[in-house]
């Protein structure tokens, strides 16, 4: 029960951290009024974020990193490790989830907002380094975490890449550079043969 009410007072805040956002403009929103919306103190709020930008983010990103987990999960053990790592990727995060394209825009929009964005790769570490070791059947899981941790340095180059402001300014326009897919293919690319080294140590 105590996990279901902090994964609920999580949700509200995010939920709430967004939907301000998007009424007021991401600048004009306060932790204070994130707090209030969601019924919890700001001391309540600072247990589960440290900054504004965090929560609105969340409520974009939220459970990603074991959706990509469960996808990766969901393939055919027969399959390449490689090739079920980067469609679990582009798959999760080509998705614009329930809060479309406008939470999205307005991610792109605030360099602060696409600094949180591009960081939340990192959660995606762990509960994927537990997967590829549970397929790699291996116990000693080094490789498993230095394989996700490299996947979450892939993922985050391409999104800083994708919303990367025009002309370099940091604080210009966001012309989205080409296709996200693209862009998370071709930096996870480069990581194909320490995953098909890994898994014929596996078999061999």
């Amino acid at each position: 029960m105590r996990e279901e009410k902090k994964q609920a007072t999580r949700e509200a805040l995010r939920e709430a951290a967004l939907r301000l956002a998007l009424e007021q403009g991401p600048d004009n929103v306060r932790v204070d009024d994130i707090a209030e919306a969601a019924g919890v103190s700001p001391r309540t709020y600072n247990n589960y974020f440290s900054s504004r930008e965090q929560a609105i983010v969340a409520a974009v990103t939220a459970e990603r990193e074991s959706r990509v987990a469960e996808a990766v999960a969901s393939r055919p053990a027969n399959l390449r490790l490689a090739d079920v790592v980067t469609e679990a990727i582009v798959e999760q995060y080509t998705d614009p989830g329930e809060h479309g394209r406008d939470a999205l825009l307005m991610i792109t929009t605030h360099p602060a907002l696409r600094e949180a964005f591009a960081g939340t790769a990192v959660a995606i570490e762990h509960p994927l380094a537990a997967l590829i070791a549970a397929r790699l059947g291996d116990h000693d899981d080094h490789v498993a975490h230095v394989l996700a941790a490299s996947v979450a340095a892939a993922v985050r180059v391409a999104l800083h890449r994708w919303i990367r402001p025009a002309g370099g300014s940091a604080s210009g326009l966001v012309v989205p550079s080409g296709s996200l897919s693209d862009l998370l293919r071709a930096t996870l690319a480069p990581l194909a043969p320490a995953f098909d080294a890994a898994e014929n140590r596996r078999k061999s």
